[in-house]
């Protein structure tokens, strides 16, 4: 991904975005528009840009619960969307499996 890409997916405020946030923005930037990702995915990418040597290879895991809170901080500012059974739901109030995308009007 080119820079204009990458600029293209995240907010004009992007330094006031949490690095998690965006990585999953930039995951589902990658992704393609209308696409899905699972937070295991926006988890690895995130990983693997703070990667070490000694690092075990399922490092990804201890970013999971960031990624499910700035996937929730998102969705609250309309950046994503965050999907149950491939509905969206309400960020403030979902459990169990969930995907993340962009939203409509972001993915064009």
């Amino acid at each position: 991904m080119n820079e204009d890409q990458k600029s293209a997916a995240l907010p004009v405020n992007e330094e006031k975005l949490d690095p998690v946030a965006i990585s999953i923005l930039t995951s589902l930037n990658d992704a393609g528009p209308g696409k899905a990702i699972s937070p295991e995915t926006a988890a690895r990418a995130y990983a693997e840009t703070r990667r070490r040597n000694s690092d075990p290879p399922d490092i990804w895991r201890r970013y999971l619960n960031a990624v499910r809170q700035q996937a929730k901080h998102l969705a609250r500012m309309g950046r994503i969307e965050i999907l149950r059974k491939g509905k969206p739901v309400d960020p403030n109030d979902f459990k169990g499996v969930y995907r993340l995308r962009l939203k409509a009007d972001d993915s064009e």
